[in-house]
C-alpha cells in the first residue's frame, strides 16, 4: 500500500503573513547593508539574495531601491517618534529635556544600523532624500524646543532666541550618540555630558545636577552631591 503523499498548503503570493513577513525582510537587510557597507552594497541582486527572495519582490513591495531606503528611514522616524513622545511633561522643564535626551540616545543605541540610516546622512547623500523631506526638524527639534522654551520661561535657560539654544543643546546631544555608536572611548559618562550641556545652556550646577539626576542619570561623576 503507497502512503498518502502529505502535502503542504501553499502559501499564496498574496498572503498577509507571507507579504510582511518578506517586506519586513527586505527593510531588515537592507538597513544592515546601508549601515554596514554603505549604500554601493544596497544592490536589488544582494538584497534579494540575503532575503532569500527574487529581485522583483523589492519592485512588488517598494518599487525600486531609493523607494525601500526611504520606507527604512520612516521606519525609523515611528520608531523615534514614539519613544519621544512617551516623554509627558512634568513640573521641571529641565528634566523633560535631558529625559526626551535620554530617549533619543536609547532609540539610537537599541537599533544603531536603522539609527545609521535615518540620522547618519547615508540615505540623504545617496539616495537623495532631505532631513526636510523626512520632517526630521519637527520630531527631533521640534520636541526639544518644547522644553527648551519652558525651561526659558522658568528662568533656568539664559533668555535669547529659543530655537537657536534648541539648535545647540541637541546637536551636542547627536554628536554625543554618534560619537558613542561608533565606539569612541570619549572619557565621561553620557549622564556628566548632559550635565556640561544644560550648564552651558544657562541652568546653574546645581539645579541642572538635580535634574539630571531625576531624568535617571546613575553616573553623574560631577556636579553636587
Amino acid at each position: 500500500m503507497t502512503p498518502a503523499r502529505r502535502t503542504t498548503p501553499a502559501r499564496g503570493r498574496g498572503a498577509p503573513s507571507a507579504t510582511a513577513e518578506v517586506r519586513e525582510a527586505l527593510m531588515t537587510v537592507g538597513c544592515r547593508l546601508l549601515s554596514s557597507d554603505g549604500p554601493a552594497a544596497l544592490s536589488a541582486r544582494r538584497l534579494a539574495a540575503e532575503v532569500g527572495t527574487s529581485t522583483m519582490a523589492i519592485y512588488t513591495h517598494f518599487g525600486g531601491v531609493p523607494d525601500l531606503v526611504e520606507a527604512i528611514v520612516q521606519m525609523g522616524l515611528d520608531r523615534l517618534a514614539e519613544r519621544l513622545a512617551a516623554v509627558r511633561p512634568t513640573d521641571d522643564p529641565v528634566t523633560d529635556l535631558a529625559r526626551l535626551a535620554r530617549a533619543y540616545r536609547d532609540s539610537a543605541l537599541a537599533d544603531p544600523h536603522l539609527y545609521a540610516v535615518m540620522l547618519g546622512g547615508v540615505a540623504q547623500a545617496h539616495f537623495g532624500l532631505k532631513p526636510r523631506d523626512l520632517e526630521l526638524d519637527s520630531l527631533t527639534l521640534g520636541a526639544a524646543d518644547v522644553h527648551v522654551r519652558r525651561s526659558i520661561e522658568a528662568g533656568r535657560f539664559r533668555a535669547g532666541p529659543h530655537w537657536d539654544l534648541t539648535v545647540q543643546v541637541w546637536a551636542m546631544m547627536h554628536g554625543w550618540v554618534m560619537l558613542e555608536i561608533a565606539g569612541y572611548g570619549i572619557g565621561a559618562s553620557v549622564d556628566d555630558y548632559l550635565l556640561h550641556v544644560l550648564v552651558g545652556a544657562g541652568d546653574s550646577l546645581a539645579d541642572a545636577t538635580r535634574s539630571v539626576r531625576r531624568s535617571g542619570g546613575v553616573g553623574l561623576t560631577a556636579g553636587p552631591s
